[in-house]
């Protein structure tokens, strides 16, 4: 399963600019140029998958496809489990929009009458790595980072739910916190770290 030591591309599955920074610095030890999939004019993959694995590998699968290059995709979000897991796997267009302020919004209006004993919930993210698109055994790394919600937002770091997302352990909320300090304890950066020794093993 390693990845050969001879500079090469990998396609990133991903238009989000948020994940974009966060894959080029977690996976900054790979001997591979990260590319993402915008760069070669490929459209999104539809997801249609009921889970973030599923869903992971759909894009994986989509990125190699178009490019005949390997693929990196991520599905990531936020379960709630006061709203039975929501927004999940709808997580970036919860809103029926992908705006991030719209779909935090949403959540406090969901929550609204939710106690703060019962605003618990984690960030899960599935990676997929597909060495080509008809791969019958692509990579699969998980990590979940649990939390709670707040009744408002706090903190500039970060992006989509991260405002909203408060850590008991470190005191403060996912967006208050230093981008090198997420990346080493966030869902992804944990799945991007099993990733890496995948990868690298």
């Amino acid at each position: 399963m390693s990845i050969s030591s001879k500079k090469a591309q990998v396609v990133i599955a991903s238009g989000n600019a948020g994940k974009l920074r966060e894959f080029r610095e977690l996976l900054r030890e790979l001997p591979v140029e990260l590319v993402p999939q915008s760069n070669f004019g490929i459209s999104s993959a539809e997801e249609t998958g009921l889970s973030f694995v599923e869903n992971a590998i759909l894009k994986a699968r989509h990125a190699a496809a178009q490019t005949g290059l390997p693929a990196i995709a991520d599905d990531s979000g936020l379960a709630v489990d006061a709203l039975r897991g929501a927004p999940g796997i709808y997580s970036a267009r919860y809103s029926g929009e992908n705006d991030d302020a719209a779909n935090n919004r949403l959540l406090l209006e969901n929550l609204r009458n939710v106690p703060e004993t019962q605003r618990t919930g984690r960030f899960h993210c599935a990676l997929a790595y597909m060495r080509y698109a008809e791969d019958p055994c692509p990579i699969i790394c998980q990590a979940s980072w649990e939390g709670q919600i707040l009744f408002e937002a706090r903190g500039e770091n970060g992006f989509g739910y991260d405002p909203l997302f408060y850590l008991p352990m470190s005191g403060c909320t996912s967006a208050e916190l230093p981008p090198e300090q997420k990346n080493r304890i966030s869902h992804r950066g944990r799945a991007m770290q099993k990733l890496l020794r995948e990868l690298t093993g």
